[in-house]
């Protein structure tokens, strides 16, 4: 009995991996395609290819389980209830992914697996088993993440706008300015794969020395990419400045690809990971240890994810939204990268997801409300503010369903 329920769940976990390719390679991916920096086919084999690097070689090896500490490790005793609760939580979410995706708007895959777990605990052990103040910090995200990230790429749009394009000598302004948003941009990629990574972890130094070691590689590339400015203008000047901040997109979508596999892994295979430490001892562990084939197989599915129905969700973000530029679509980028790290950092909970359309949103509120779709915007939110209900209800049916087979 156990192995068939193993069974179900790397089936399971890989449908839920599919399905959080399929609708967050637009975190990354959108922005670059929408700016036409790259193109739709470019974006879901970089953004597959990417995403599944992150997740077998840079994800986390010690996934939760017990997602986010929700569910009490307590109040469920029994290891075969534990396991047929994380399948169910795997296709409850998985479901409501897939159904966000087929109408092309980007959910927090996340907060999806964390309101199934809701259900389940519920189902399992009734509501005192759920750490209700965990989830103030899941609302406190929809919050934090999407205006977090919004005020940050409205910002650095304004920025751009003001000291590279207005103006005369834009070019010249390019060549003194692009050094900047180089030595930035690398320093956000360097710190976000260093700092609290298990990458980073192996490296064996305190966190001030890999800062540190960080700010000084991105200063040294920064005063470097002065002179490959000069020459990419002076061979392109076609292209001019859009040019250039077209390049520096392409890398921070790059990077928010590989962030998204290394942290969403998680989210399809911590609970496979569990129900495989069940199937394997017997007994419950509320932190399981990740196999690296286990990511390796969540990273495949991802992947394929990517590949196949990555499409559907890019084209909301980076089409329907707000009209992109090369400078307002790395503006949106860097919002989603900055953000990300910086809320993550400080300990606040955050979306990817939500911070991408957060970023889009203050883009286009840089060129005024009517470039903004707040009609999209709004149908978006709605699909936000249901997702922890309608997960958690879809996870007590299916474990109710999964109880009354197995049980």
């Amino acid at each position: 009995m156990e192995g068939l329920i193993l069974i179900l769940g790397l089936l399971a976990g890989a449908y839920m991996a599919w399905n959080i390719g399929a609708n967050d390679v637009a975190n990354g991916m959108a922005s670059p395609v929408g700016a036409k920096a790259i193109t739709l086919k470019q974006a879901v084999i970089i953004g597959g290819v990417l995403d599944f690097v992150g997740a077998t070689f840079i994800g986390s090896h010690v996934a939760e389980t017990i997602r986010k500490g929700i569910v009490e490790p307590s109040a469920i005793q029994d290891p075969r209830v534990m396991s047929l609760g994380l399948l169910a939580a795997l296709l409850a979410a998985g479901l409501w992914v897939f159904i966000s995706s087929w109408k092309q708007i980007p959910v927090s895959t996340t907060h999806s697996i964390v309101g199934s777990m809701v259900g389940f605990g519920i189902a399992a052990s009734g509501f005192s088993s759920i750490r209700w103040w965990a989830l103030g910090g899941i609302v406190l995200s929809w919050i934090v993440s999407p205006f977090f990230a919004c005020a940050l790429g409205y910002g650095v749009f304004e920025l751009i706008r003001r000291k590279v394009l207005a103006g005369p000598n834009i070019v010249r302004r390019g060549v003194m300015l692009g050094p900047f948003f180089v030595g930035v941009t690398l320093f956000i990629i360097f710190c976000s794969m260093l700092l609290d990574t298990p990458l980073g972890n192996r490296l064996g130094l305190s966190p001030a020395y890999r800062t540190g070691l960080s700010l000084l590689i991105s200063l040294a590339l920064a005063l470097l990419s002065r002179t490959w400015l000069r020459r990419l203008l002076k061979r392109r000047s076609h292209e001019g400045v859009e040019g250039v901040f077209r390049r520096l997109q392409i890398l921070t979508a790059c990077y928010v690809s590989v962030s998204h596999g290394a942290n969403d892994v998680a989210n399809a295979i911590g609970p496979v990971a569990g129900i495989y430490i069940i199937y394997k001892t017997g007994a419950m562990s509320p932190q399981a240890p990740v196999p690296m084939f286990l990511l390796a197989f969540g990273g495949l599915f991802i992947a394929i994810g990517c590949f196949t129905w990555g499409y559907r969700v890019i084209e909301t973000l980076g089409h329907q939204v707000t009209e992109l530029t090369n400078t307002r679509g790395f503006s949106v980028d860097f919002g989603v990268a900055t953000s990300v790290l910086l809320a993550s950092k400080l300990g606040l909970p955050v979306s990817t997801t939500h911070a991408a359309v957060g970023a889009v949103v203050g883009v286009g509120l840089a060129r005024g409300i009517s470039a903004v779709d707040f009609r999209l915007v709004g149908k978006i939110c709605f699909f936000w503010l249901i997702t922890l209900p309608i997960s958690a209800i879809s996870c007590m049916i299916i474990f109710a369903v999964l109880e009354g087979i197995f049980l």
